[in-house]
Formats: structure tokens, C-alpha cells, sequence
């Protein structure tokens, strides 16, 4: 075989097959690469993805924690406004108890000046019928001298007589009165 055609049936031999040295020296480097790689880079590559894990661990742990605080809060305003709806409920009922006793308080207040309008009206009434009758009873006791003095025919002018006279005449005048009731 000659030298080209050797050559020739290597080439056609391993077109996608590198020689068997390139092979080796590219493992070689390669492994040299990844093992400089692997001693600086990975440690930081670690590094980072554990803070990263750590970040993300106490972001979860902040979240649960802000989580379980508004909830805790949450908590404390429906308490609060559950005791804020008794508070008013009671603060109605106060009021609603105030009213009924103010409204009571007027209606007795009212009650005791209507007793005593009509108690001073009942006793203006007796006072004027008194007066009335007090005059009544003079000028009827006038009339009975009077008409007696042009009866009998003698002057009964004797203030003391004529008194006497129209008391007597008057209180038989009230006892008929009384007797016939």
C-alpha cells in the first residue's frame, strides 16, 4: 500500500472520531478544567445557593410569622369590635331607660301641677262662693229689715238687732235648705 493510500483510508477511516492522542489530551485537560472549576467555583456556587435557601427559609418564616401577627390582630379588632356592639348596645339600653324614667318624671310633674291647678282652682271657687255668699246674706238680711220694718211698721235700724235677725232667718233658711237634700 502506498504512503496516500494509507493516508487516505485514515481519513476516510475516522471522520468524526478524533485521533486517539487529541482523545486523551482533551480528557486530560478537561478533567484539569473542571477540577480548577470544581475547587474555586463550586464552594461559591454552594455558598450562594445555601443563602439563597436561607433567604428563602426566612422569608417563609418572616411571612408565617407576619401571617400568625395579622391574625393575631385580626383577632383583637373582632374582639374589640364585638365589645365596642355590646358597649353600644348597653349604652342604648341606658338610654332607652333614661327616657322611660325622664318620661315618667314629666308625666308626674305634670300630674302634681294639673292637682294643684285644680286644687287652686277648687279653692278659688270656695273662696268666691264664700264672698258670694257673704254678700248674698247681706243684702238678703238688708231686704229682710227692710221688708219686716215696712211689715211690722217700726224702724228696725238697731245694727245689733238687725244682725242678730238676719242670722237667725238666714240659719233657718239653711237648715230647710239641708233638710229637703
Amino acid at each position: 500500500m502506498s504512503p496516500l493510500l494509507n493516508i487516505a483510508a485514515e481519513e476516510i477511516q475516522s471522520p468524526l472520531i478524533p485521533p486517539i492522542p487529541e482523545l486523551v489530551i482533551g480528557l486530560i485537560a478537561f478533567v484539569i478544567v473542571f477540577g480548577a472549576l470544581a475547587k474555586k467555583l463550586l464552594p461559591n456556587i454552594n455558598k450562594v445557593l445555601e443563602e439563597r435557601r436561607e433567604a428563602i427559609e426566612g422569608g417563609i418564616e418572616k411571612a408565617e410569622a407576619a401571617q400568625t401577627e395579622a391574625q393575631s390582630v385580626l383577632e383583637q379588632y373582632k374582639a374589640q369590635l364585638a365589645e365596642a356592639r355590646h358597649e353600644a348596645a348597653r349604652l342604648r339600653q341606658e338610654a332607652q331607660e333614661q327616657g322611660a324614667t325622664l318620661i315618667a318624671e314629666m308625666r308626674a310633674e305634670g300630674q302634681r301641677q294639673r292637682e294643684e291647678i285644680i286644687a287652686a282652682g277648687h279653692a278659688q271657687i270656695e273662696a268666691d262662693r264664700k264672698a258670694a255668699a257673704l254678700t248674698l246674706r247681706q243684702d238678703v238680711g238688708t231686704l229682710a229689715v227692710t221688708l219686716a220694718g215696712k211689715l211690722v211698721g217700726e224702724s228696725l235700724e238697731d245694727h245689733a238687732r238687725q244682725s242678730r235677725t238676719i242670722d237667725r232667718f238666714l240659719d233657718e233658711l239653711e237648715e230647710k235648705a239641708e233638710a229637703s237634700r
